[in-house]
């Protein structure tokens, strides 16, 4: 089943993180990184489906090899909380083949970020098994190039200049026009015990001290404006919805019925319903409209039953006044054909819910197994490196082989144990569960969903049996209307049928409140008119009434014929 999964990360040194660790585990190779001369080594990784470099057009060339491009990323940003680059991990429809997936992933990076004037890095993960869980690593530049193929500046300075009293930010460049035009920059002056700012032809005239060479600024700069934008909220926004756009347009092309959406349950206007239990993880739920609140079952399940014995009652009182009346008779075989309507909304209602809760559980179960399995994997492997830690540290310095050994195992089962976890992440986001601790909620909603469908089936079995049963009752009334003038019969019928078809509409109204759904009940009336063969008797009546009609010709005097 097609999900919807984009992460985004920012990839910065005062966080720890290294780009060219970040590229090197993507692309599973080994890369230098330049600026602190530590090697980073994945080439054990497994589960590399694809990877490649993409870049505008007036990038470097050079910057094709990866290694390349992400230590000139890492030489342009010296300090040591530079925001490095961004990354995205994203899941990949398992819906699609691994050409269409790169395909899809080349068609967004090269649309969305190339074309805007990013170098990206993107891979494919795929861990075994392979298909159970595909998803692409994204890593993209963040400081934007100039025609030349040369890092633009982040931030420029931006001097707080003052003419008139009038106080302007202007950049070095622009400052050279501005003070053409009498702005001045502000300076630090010691005035009495005070540092004030101040303009020098003021401060001078006065005879105050400067304390300071350097002038009055902004805190953090005149930003970018492409890297501003890159930045922004809303810039994530359409790359949310972008990646779902194109992830859409593949998989119809792909002949996939399925489809994602990056939208939050309140951007979908998605109707807030009561919760199976108290929790963030099953209000999310409900918001889906695929689990169904137990209490509010139990409550429309009272409602039917009410609406039930009211239509047995209804019959029972009819059946002791049919005797052999024709106008009897059609009062009872169209209040039957009523009942039968509200009898098949019913089940169609039941059928539905019944449907929600069977996906949600299609699609719960066997994540919630898998989870559980990976959980079980990460402890696995966490408790392995923690007793090779132990083992490491008990092992005598001068013995380096042995060393060499235990390093390189605990750099792959680290690396195995990240790569557990970003499958975990995409099966909490599966579970709409935002981390591990609304796992517990899933599990009871599990429960609680298998207990309403069991339920919903019992209902479902109890509406049948009444339906079985008023079809039965209204097959007795039509042979004890053979007797009758068929066609009178049904002019007596039509006549009623109207406000009884109302009167059914308005039981179940009044019994589903807010829940009634107006084309159900336009299918429940198609599908008793259809069990009914209502087609079948209208053509009946109108051959009948046709043939009174030229009875009736026949036997009318001609013009010109003697009276008899």
């Amino acid at each position: 089943m097609a999900i919807y999964h984009l992460e985004a990360k920012i990839v910065s040194r005062g966080a720890g993180r290294s780009a060219v660790a970040a590229a090197a585990y993507l692309s599973c190779s080994r890369m230098l990184n330049q600026y602190d001369g530590v090697q980073h080594d994945y080439t054990r990784k497994q589960g590399l489906g694809w990877r490649q470099v993409f870049l505008p057009a007036y990038a470097p060339a050079a910057w094709q090899d990866r290694e390349t491009l992400w230590n000139a990323v890492e030489e342009t940003e010296p300090a040591k909380d530079s925001r490095l680059a961004r990354e995205f991990v994203a899941a990949l429809p398992i819906e699609l083949s691994r050409e269409e997936q790169i395909q899809l992933l080349q068609d967004f990076i090269k649309e969305q970020f190339v074309a805007d004037g990013m170098c990206a890095d993107a891979a494919i993960h795929d861990p075994y098994p392979p298909g159970h869980n595909p998803h692409a690593h994204i890593l993209l530049t963040v400081r934007p190039l100039d025609e030349k193929g040369k890092w633009q500046y982040k931030t420029e300075k931006e001097y707080l200049c003052v003419k008139n009293g009038k106080e302007q930010g202007f950049t070095a460049a622009e400052f050279k026009q501005a003070q053409a035009d009498g702005w001045e920059k502000q300076y630090q002056y010691k005035v009495g015990k005070k540092k004030v700012y101040m303009v020098p032809s003021s401060a001078q005239a006065q005879g105050y001290e400067r304390v300071s060479k350097y002038p009055k600024s902004t805190k953090y700069g005149r930003q970018n404006p492409i890297s501003e934008r890159w930045n922004s909220e809303d810039q994530l926004v359409f790359w949310r919805k972008a990646w779902a756009d194109v992830t859409n347009l593949h998989l119809e092309r792909a002949g996939q019925e399925g489809r994602i959406d990056y939208r939050g349950h309140a951007e979908r206007e998605l109707e807030e319903q009561p919760t199976i239990h108290e929790g963030v993880i099953a209000r999310a739920l409900e918001k889906k409209g695929i689990v169904s609140d137990r209490c509010e079952l139990n409550r429309q399940i009272k409602a039917d039953n009410a609406l039930l014995r009211e239509l047995k009652a209804q019959m029972k009182k009819m059946a002791q006044a049919v005797k052999n009346s024709l106008p009897a008779i059609a009062e009872a075989m169209e209040t039957l054909r009523a009942n039968m309507i509200v009898f098949r909304y019913q089940l169609r209602h039941i059928s539905r819910s019944k449907y929600k809760l069977s996906q949600y559980l299609d699609a719960a179960k066997p994540t919630f197994a898998e989870y559980l399995a990976l959980v079980q994997k990460i402890k696995t492997a966490a408790k392995e490196r923690k007793t090779m830690l132990t083992e490491k540290k008990e092992i005598s310095f001068w013995n380096v082989s042995k060393h060499k050994e235990l390093s390189a195992k605990i750099a792959k089962l680290t690396e195995d144990i990240e790569e557990l976890k970003t499958e975990k992440a995409v099966l909490l986001n599966q579970l709409d569960c935002a981390d591990d601790s609304g796992i517990a909620a899933i599990k009871k909603d599990i429960a609680d969903v298998e207990a309403s469908l069991s339920k919903l089936e019992q209902q479902e079995e109890k509406y049948s049996s009444e339906l079985e049963t008023a079809l039965s009752e209204y097959a007795d009334l039509k042979e004890q209307s053979a007797d009758f003038d068929l066609a009178e019969l049904y002019a007596q019928r039509m006549a009623l049928r109207s406000e009884k078809s109302a009167s059914a509409s308005n039981r179940v109204q009044s019994a589903y409140g807010k829940k009634y759904d107006p084309l159900l009940m336009l299918d429940s009336q198609r599908d008793i008119a259809k069990l009914l063969q209502d087609d079948a008797e209208n053509r009946v009546y109108q051959q009948e009434m046709e043939q009174r009609k030229r009875q009736e010709q026949k036997e009318k005097p001609r013009h010109g014929d003697p009276e008899r």
